[in-house]
């Protein structure tokens, strides 16, 4: 049986990391190399850092710091943040990251998934999905940074991005984003069946049974959070503990 992961989240932005709500991420909560140390230290199975301002700010990759963070990261690393073309994805890589994220790239290029699976492999290509509900409970695909609507249903653009090579995905709740009320497991559950690739759940962690809940009834493959582990004392080592005698696999 496959070890499920905990992967807290680093949401950069201007130099600092970010944490807010619903993605008005405006809080700085610190420096992302201390986190990055802090993390290598804390038994963290992977770790995603997005740079959230490059896209909605037409930005390249910031490249070089992502380099200097590499350099202390001693865990896989999935990063996202202005990728548009497939020299981006393979300039992150090179720097250091061991997976790349990508979710307005992928909405406006969707052939970047597949030449980036091409080029360097499905596990190298995560495909980022940010979703909110409308009025009537409906889930819709939100871009850039959770600014525009697409239109998009969420299971079924899941399913166009595994075809098209995607090695995993990234789902995230904008509503219960910071939040730390527990993910929308319902979500979780639609698009975790409707593919055979790994769902990262993501957006309201607030407890290690939030935790849980997405992995058993949600059929998440990991779990990602940032304002459990920014503002509480839980740790992603005991989380792991806590599903390890939940019946979770877990890595050791």
């Amino acid at each position: 049986m496959l070890k499920i992961r905990v992967m807290p989240t680093l949401l950069y932005k201007d130099v600092s990391l970010v944490k807010g709500t619903a993605f008005d991420s405006q809080r700085r909560v610190g420096a992302a190399l201390q986190a990055i140390k802090v993390y290598s230290m804390r038994d963290v199975d992977e770790l995603i850092f997005l740079d959230i301002a490059a896209t909605p700010n037409g930005h390249s990759p910031a490249f070089s710091d992502i380099d200097d963070l590499a350099d202390s990261c001693f865990m896989p690393m999935t990063v996202g943040g202005g990728v548009r073309k497939l020299e981006d994805i393979r300039r992150m890589l090179a720097v250091g990251a061991d997976k790349v994220s990508m979710n307005t790239a992928a909405i406006e290029t969707p052939e970047l998934i597949r030449d980036g699976a091409h080029h360097f492999g499905a596990q190298c290509i995560v495909a980022s999905i940010d979703v909110k509900r409308r009025s009537d409970g409906t889930a819709e695909v939100y871009s850039h940074c959770g600014e525009q609507a697409t239109g998009r249903d969420p299971v079924k653009w899941a399913q166009e991005l595994e075809q098209l090579g995607a090695g995993e995905i990234l789902l995230t709740s904008i509503e219960r984003d910071g939040t730390m009320t527990g993910y929308d497991v319902e979500l979780i559950r639609s698009v975790s069946n409707a593919v055979r690739i790994p769902v990262i759940a993501s957006g309201g962690a607030g407890s290690y049974s939030h935790m849980a809940d997405a992995l058993r009834d949600g059929q998440a493959s990991a779990v990602a959070a940032a304002a459990m582990f920014h503002f509480t004392e839980q740790t992603p080592k005991a989380a792991k503990q806590y599903l390890a005698q939940h019946g979770f696999p877990t890595r050791r």
